[in-house]
């Protein structure tokens, strides 16, 4: 993950041309301070939920924790080759909001958004907890409670537009699904094997 995160640093001081590709309905979405916090959360998010999978079932975990790399190499690789780009908006006023905003402006520049990561990683854990058995309740509702608002963040504060989600979320179904399909080919092998 330390790997992921220096090549996407990496990628983010890209001077490329970066090409927008927003549709029109990304302009009825407006800019709302207040997501930043889903935003933000999105770091103790995803590690507080593989580090639970890890210890209530390794397997769901080291699948998922494949599905990210996985997911993750494949948007480095279109973002060296096709990088986009997504208009923000001038944030003014002043207030714990509008300063974390300001923040992570400052700090990622307005690339590497198609397919998005934070969707990407998000989806993947909402994904995975189905898999997880014996979760208590509240833990069940939170992780696509919290999980979709985090989703939603990323166009509510202008990281991203509504294609980066989608393809974020395609990417991470088929991947998902292909990661979990060769597993459970696997493992019937295995089984069968011992049988005979």
């Amino acid at each position: 993950m330390p790997v992921l995160g220096m090549i996407y640093t990496v990628l983010n001081e890209s001077r490329s041309r970066a090409t927008q590709i927003a549709l029109p309905i990304d302009d009825t979405i407006p800019f709302i301070q207040e997501f930043v916090v889903p935003y933000i959360i999105w770091y103790a998010f995803v590690f507080g939920y593989l580090v639970y999978f890890c210890f209530k079932d390794t397997q769901v975990y080291v699948k998922t924790l494949i599905t990210i790399v996985i997911g993750e190499l494949i948007c480095f690789f279109i973002y060296f080759f096709y990088q986009t780009t997504v208009p923000r908006p001038t944030i003014e006023g002043s207030g714990v909001f509008v300063m974390l905003v300001k923040y992570i402006y400052a700090h990622d520049r307005p690339v590497n958004c198609f397919p998005s990561i934070h969707v990407l990683t998000t989806y993947a854990i909402m994904l995975a907890s189905f898999h997880i058995k014996n979760k208590h309740r509240m833990n069940k509702y939170f992780i696509h409670v919290m999980g979709s608002l985090i989703i939603l963040s990323t166009l509510f504060i202008k990281q991203h537009v509504i294609l980066d989600m989608i393809a974020s979320m395609f990417l991470v179904a088929f991947i998902y699904g292909s990661v979990f399909e060769v597993y459970r080919i696997r493992v019937a092998a295995k089984r069968k094997a011992g049988v005979h």
